[in-house]
């Protein structure tokens, strides 16, 4: 987003609803894997939203829903409609590449992170296949770590769970939302760590606790942060 955009709405970053970012992602997703297709129409995009496989979560949107998240994408100038000759139905097409200068690798990426919440850099590589070819993790990180360094920022890493090695990464396309991802993915680090039969030493679990607790300061720390940014611009 540029300087203008910042000075026409008044607040930084993204604030797109759930269903906009579907759609907005499912249109990015199938300007690679169906070109021949591409721009969609409303029901396209519809299927688009609702499938079942490849999204995290599955969504079952109506035509009026997806219509309303059309509107407000518009509106946001992040899609645009494209008039065809002869076409019955009008069909749509995203903005991405053109308003943030975004290369297909970035793309790519940040679709899959919409599309499917969470993930480390070694799922993106595995789930991308369709829409870009990584060579490597490596390649993977570098796309991440620029859109992370974007004004305003379109991706965040989360906060690591004990006991894993890699992190994830979310988008920040919804705002606050990852806020809300990254409290919720602290306060399940005691179930995603903790054995299921037979207990852990005393040991183990206080620094299980001691890590849950850093872990949710942080996510203080980093709410406080968001807002102060925010208010700059109020």
């Amino acid at each position: 987003m540029s300087d203008l955009d910042l000075q026409e709405t008044g607040t930084p970053g993204f604030d797109l609803d759930p269903f906009e970012v579907r759609v907005l992602a499912v249109l990015i997703e199938k300007s690679f894997v169906t070109p021949d297709g591409y721009p969609l129409s409303v029901n396209a995009i519809v299927t688009g939203c609702n499938q079942l496989t490849g999204r995290e979560p599955v969504m079952e949107l109506s035509e009026d829903t997806v219509q309303r998240a059309i509107d407000g994408l518009l509106a946001r100038k992040l899609i645009s409609k494209r008039d065809q000759a002869g076409a019955r139905v009008a069909k749509y097409e995203h903005l991405i590449r053109l308003r943030h200068s975004l290369p297909p690798p970035e793309q790519a990426v940040l679709a899959l992170l919409m599309l499917r919440g969470a993930q480390t850099a070694g799922e993106i590589r595995g789930r991308a296949e369709r829409m870009h070819r990584f060579d490597d993790i490596a390649a993977v990180e570098a796309v991440l770590e620029h859109l992370a360094e974007k004004y305003p920022p379109m991706v965040a890493p989360l906060p690591r769970i004990p006991g894993t090695k890699e992190t994830r990464f979310v988008h920040l396309m919804g705002g606050d939302a990852v806020l809300a991802e990254a409290a919720e993915f602290a306060s399940a680090a005691p179930l995603a760590t903790m054995p299921l039969a037979g207990g852990a030493p005393r040991g183990r679990t206080a620094e299980l606790e001691d890590e849950v607790r850093r872990l949710r300061q942080e996510v203080d720390w980093l709410r406080g942060e968001f807002e102060k940014f925010r208010a700059q611009f109020e």
